[in-house]
């Protein structure tokens, strides 16, 4: 799916693609170091190639154009992942939201190092793209690490709520995959409790190495590296959709 038509310049994107302030904020920074000229160039004169920022702002859905598997990565950080999967997956399309600016930059250069035609690429909120999926879209959803926020008062803000994951079973095909991921043990349990609670997802792992051991088609990132060397460990869990049409 080819991007619709240029994004706003990266320098003006730090506030243009996130939600309206009554909404709590589910990320972290969205911008780290100063970009090189290098990146600068690959902002200006590659990522319009693959943004889709104008087809969200018009309300269209994103994967509209898709033809094959139909996959979204919510929250790519350094995108080792995304690009692992589209190279590896040329028969799906995927399209990866990423707030942060640096690790855009990352994204375009890994599609353009690997000559890649079956990624797009969102800077904002992810849940800006949720609301304009159909129903029974999609064949895989990934929400990898996302950002624990540790404190209680924060929790609000942490993406796993009960309303995203409704939101996932919403915009899965029936026998779709939710893939997610987390280092950080409570919030590993607070996930798992909406997940159950929400009712529309299966779970086959039948012993700990089950969620515990890293799957060979789920690639080790940068992130997870300096986790384990923090001593903390990664848990990584399935879940199929169940049929969508039965909760509704």
């Amino acid at each position: 799916m080819a991007a619709m038509s240029k994004t706003l310049p990266h320098n003006a994107a730090d506030t243009a693609h996130f939600r309206d302030k009554d909404k709590f904020r589910t990320f972290g920074r969205a911008k780290g170091k100063t970009l090189s000229p290098a990146q600068i160039s690959l902002m200006d004169n590659a990522f319009p190639k693959y943004d889709i920022s104008e087809t969200i702002k018009s309300g269209q859905n994103p994967f509209a154009d898709v033809e094959g598997e139909a996959w979204f990565e919510i929250g790519f950080g350094g995108a080792e992942h995304l690009i692992w999967q589209a190279k590896h997956n040329p028969q799906a399309h995927i399209l990866g939201v990423e707030p942060f600016l640096n690790g855009i930059v990352k994204a375009v250069k890994g599609i353009e190092d690997n000559a890649l035609k079956n990624v797009s690429l969102y800077r904002g909120d992810a849940r800006d793209v949720i609301d304009l999926i159909p129903d029974n879209a999609l064949d895989k959803v990934f929400v990898l690490f996302p950002d624990p926020w540790h404190k209680k008062r924060h929790h609000k803000r942490r993406l796993i709520q009960d309303d995203f994951v409704a939101q996932i079973h919403r915009i899965l095909k029936p026998n779709g995959i939710f893939r997610f991921g987390s280092d950080i043990i409570h919030y590993v349990d607070w996930a798992i409790t909406r997940i159950h609670r929400q009712g529309g997802f299966d779970w086959s792992a039948q012993q700990q190495s089950d969620w515990r051991t890293r799957p060979d088609d789920w690639p080790e990132t940068r992130y997870l590296q300096k986790a384990i060397r923090e001593g903390r460990s990664g848990h990584f869990f399935e879940f199929t959709c169940k049929d969508n049409t039965a909760t509704k």
